[in-house]
């Protein structure tokens, strides 16, 4: 029996066009009249002909003509020609007085934020480690148990605490969902107790293997795919900044806006 209800779609709490909740690809067609129907035709066939597992989230067009955007479920954007047969896995910049503008980047920021916004709200689904007293600040971490610098962070939890500084952690199995790294932290959330299970794996001790149905592992990977985490630890802050890697905990206090006052006494 599965303990930890899933989460009310992590991917639709990201809120925007991209991250909106699945749907069927026909089904979004019909909706998008504005969309050449043939080029999502050939896009698709195109894209499947090369890579048949691939699931396609939505096809919308680019800011450049005959040029479309294919959202990849659990991966990248890529911008396909209309007539399937030519594709670029990149980022699209936008060239504007002075600057050059990441088009993508500029989508993940607003998702951020939104999810940063919404995991105020609502974190049920995640593994929090709160200090005794007063929160006065909160980052969420997208971790690894297997990850050496993840590792390295969990050590800073109390020191983070004791600055009032909350961690939450989301599932980010770098090796991928169903890997060994997946089931050990999908047994974490699966476990009685979190927290202990969770600090055992960090401190490099085994666990009893439990996947249960319903844990968040999977949707917690797929967002972090979609806000631009490709490694752990990532830190996204209440401001919907994803700052990538560790960072020792008077850095990351620091960062946050809260002083360390050992440190100030010192």
């Amino acid at each position: 029996m599965s303990r930890i209800s899933p989460l009310k779609s992590l991917l639709a709490l990201a809120g925007g066009a991209v991250m909106a909740a699945l749907i069927t690809l026909p089904a979004q067609a019909d909706e998008q009249s504005d969309i050449d129907q043939a080029a999502v035709k050939a896009i698709t066939q195109g894209l499947a002909k090369a890579r048949p597992q691939l699931t396609i989230e939505s096809i919308d067009a680019s800011p450049i003509p005959g040029l479309y955007r294919a959202q990849i479920e659990g991966g990248p954007v890529l911008f396909v020609s209309a007539d399937g047969n030519y594709m670029l896995a990149t980022d699209m910049y936008q060239i504007v007085p002075g600057n050059f503008v990441n088009l993508q980047e500029v989508e993940r920021k607003e998702m951020r934020a939104e999810l940063a916004a919404q995991l105020d709200k609502n974190h049920e689904d995640l593994i929090v480690y709160s200090p005794k007293g007063e929160v006065k600040g909160v980052v969420n971490v997208f971790t690894d148990v297997d990850c050496g610098y993840c590792q390295k962070l969990h050590k800073e939890i109390p020191a983070l605490n004791d600055m009032g500084i909350e961690l939450r952690y989301l599932a980010y199995p770098r090796a991928g969902i169903g890997s060994t790294s997946y089931n050990k932290i999908a047994s974490a959330w699966c476990a009685k107790d979190q927290n202990k299970a969770m600090d055992k794996l960090k401190a490099r001790q085994d666990i009893a293997t439990d996947v249960c149905e319903g844990n968040p592992v999977a949707e917690h990977f797929l967002a972090g795919n979609k806000i631009g985490v490709s490694g752990t630890p990532a830190i996204l802050l209440s401001d919907g900044t994803l700052l990538p890697g560790y960072l020792p905990a008077k850095d990351l206090a620091a960062r946050i806006g809260i002083e360390d006052k050992q440190a100030a006494v010192n």
